[in-house]
């Protein structure tokens, strides 16, 4: 983990793949060095498992037990004109488990177009899947009302809520943000050899202060 959150409810940023880290990690060492909020950036490792005992190990260290958490990196969208380089919110996400609501999405969607001028930011369900998801599978969880598609997101977030817990019932803020690198007439097959992915790291490098505005949302008193 790299960095400190400074208020006394920290922001968590999980992600899985290292260049996910790398633009995630940079981000947020500029921000420190100019005197800016500060995250801590987790990488899981790929796929739910190794999201699930990475977060739990997380919070578990000191200080960390009312930390908001953010899950990031790149997605599969499942619906047509979907782009690299878009952005997805979900406004929920969902695994065999059952769903997780997201907390504060308007206002982090909001925040997001600030941060990408020009990309298009789309909100919806979230679904998570334990393989790389390709050709018919998509038509099928988008006909299941999922917009987008991750490995880590849902297993992070219902880590997070210790079992879809909001935070009115006792649970942690969280989010998911991603970035599409593959879509139905962009399919993407190795990240970063083609120019879908080395857009979505581009993209993904410039959203921190879109995720330190979210955070602050979460600390201002609730009217």
């Amino acid at each position: 983990m790299t960095g400190e959150a400074g208020s006394c409810a920290p922001l968590l940023i999980a992600c899985a793949l290292r260049i996910e880290r790398a633009a995630l990690s940079g981000a947020a060492r500029t921000a420190r060095e100019a005197g800016g909020p500060t995250a801590s950036v987790l990488r899981t490792g790929m796929g739910p498992r190794a999201a699930e005992r990475a977060l739990t190990e997380a919070l578990r260290r000191p200080g960390m037990e009312r930390a908001a958490v953010l899950a990031t990196g790149f997605c599969a969208g499942l619906v047509p004109g979907m782009h690299p380089g878009d952005l997805f919110v979900a406004e929920a996400i969902r695994d065999p488990r059952g769903s997780v609501t997201c907390t504060g999405t308007a206002l982090l969607a909001e925040a997001l177009a600030r941060a990408a001028p020009g990309r298009t930011v789309h909100l919806g369900v979230l679904t998570g899947s334990d393989h790389v998801v390709r050709g018919q599978e998509r038509e099928r969880l988008r006909a299941t009302g999922a917009l987008a598609v991750d490995m880590e997101s849902a297993a992070t977030l219902w880590t997070a809520t210790r079992g879809g817990r909001s935070p009115s019932e006792g649970g942690r803020p969280v989010a998911a943000v991603r970035v599409i690198v593959d879509a139905p007439e962009h399919e993407l097959v190795r990240i970063g050899t083609v120019r879908g992915g080395i857009s979505a790291f581009r993209v993904l490098r410039g959203l921190l202060p879109a995720f330190h505005d979210w955070h602050r949302s979460l600390l201002l008193p609730r009217r």
